[in-house]
């Protein structure tokens, strides 16, 4: 079974950045659509970005310009660059893995099968 991870995770103040990673095990991640989410306390779980197995990406509106979302040439890592961060990214962010190979971007939690197990990010004033 496949198993996600997600890192890098934290404090940081707004307008800081910071880079979150997600990994599977004994896994490469090319032929997969990855995407992350995140929920923040007391919301639902939102859709942030996607990568496809082509590298076709999708941003939510809300960080359009300040996220980059990136899988690295050995297709291990899946990275979510996050830029001057606001308040309001505040969440806990999770990496999950649409397991039909060669997908279209995908924008919902329920078209994903395997997940992380979220990372914890928080933004401070």
């Amino acid at each position: 079974e496949v198993q996600l991870a997600e890192s890098g995770g934290g404090l940081v103040q707004a307008g800081g950045s910071l880079r979150l990673s997600c990994a599977a095990s004994e896994f490469t991640l090319d032929a997969y659509a990855i995407g992350w989410f995140r929920q923040a306390a007391g919301k639902e779980r939102e859709g942030v970005s996607c990568i496809t197995s082509g590298g076709s990406t999708f941003y939510t509106d809300s960080v359009k310009g300040r996220f980059t979302i990136s899988r690295n040439d050995a297709a291990t890592t899946v990275t979510l660059q996050m830029s001057s961060l606001k308040l309001e990214d505040t969440a806990v962010y999770y990496c999950a893995l649409d397991e039909v190979p060669y997908g279209q971007i995908e924008v919902a939690a329920s078209e994903y099968n395997y997940w992380g197990q979220g990372t914890q990010v928080t933004v401070s004033s």
